[in-house]
């Protein structure tokens, strides 16, 4: 296993990668020691430490020191990934229209699959986000009520067993939630139109999904798809193209089951 020709800290990384999915590590578990690593690569104690840093950047691994220091395997968090993904769209051209068009295609399917799996403490959690983004319960924070009729669309994603679509919709939400704007002249009460069509609608996809009436979720979430992207355009909502900093990634933990 040795790369004694090549020892360049991306290469060995890439090794390490390998070892954990030989290993088959789950988070929490640890990698061998650093002297351990510098022995089965070949490689200096500087490179083996560039490696792990690369590591702990993109997310794989968390780098302690002391005594009972090391690499330890973590979750990739879904904030990096979207970090990634907006940096990544950053030069792209990306529309509000791009974004509803997927999010047609794939959010009926999330809120039907989610049906089955949706337990007690999830209609509680709907419920509450239905609560939280109603006009007439006079919160009067209109961007936090914004934000909640996605967090809603997150409750039932989380349910979903099916983990690429769970993942491609909670990005698409999270560019929702930090990405999508409204220009300064739309009135509180069109954002209060906007706030009673979401609480109606996802009123009546709960409904549905207490009754495990998986078409009508499907249909409905559809419906709902289509409104909100009309909503959305009329209060001329638009992508806001900027880079997410670590700041912005560090402020929302999404919901898990």
């Amino acid at each position: 296993m040795s790369i004694r020709h090549q020892k360049r800290a991306d290469l060995v990384a890439e090794e390490i990668k390998r070892l954990i999915t030989e290993k088959n590590l789950c988070p929490g578990d640890k990698l061998p020691r650093e002297n351990e690593l510098q022995t089965t690569f070949g490689v200096s104690k500087s490179t083996i430490r560039e490696a792990l840093k690369s590591l702990e950047v993109q997310g794989l691994i968390k780098v302690t020191t002391g005594p009972t220091g090391g690499g330890t395997i973590v979750e990739v968090p879904l904030a990096r990934t979207f970090q990634l993904m907006q940096n990544y769209l950053f030069f792209k051209d990306v529309s509000i229209d791009d974004i509803y068009a997927v999010r047609q295609l794939l959010e009926p399917e999330l809120a039907a699959g989610a049906v089955a799996h949706l337990t007690e403490a999830d209609f509680e959690a709907l419920n509450h986000s239905i609560a939280c983004c109603d006009p007439a319960a006079g919160h009067g924070n209109l961007l936090a009520e914004r934000q909640e009729d996605v967090n809603f669309h997150d409750i039932l994603g989380a349910a979903n067993p099916n983990p690429f679509l769970r993942f491609c919709c909670a990005q698409i939400n999270e560019m929702i939630r930090q990405l999508i704007v409204f220009e300064n002249k739309t009135t509180a009460a069109e954002h209060k139109r906007f706030g009673d069509a979401n609480v109606k609608i996802h009123t009546a996809i709960a409904e549905a999904a207490r009754a495990r009436d998986v078409p009508k979720v499907r249909e409905l979430m559809a419906a709902h798809m289509v409104e909100a992207t009309r909503y959305v355009k009329r209060m001329q909502g638009r992508v806001q193209g900027r880079l997410v900093l670590d700041s912005d990634v560090s402020q929302r933990v999404p919901p898990k089951r």
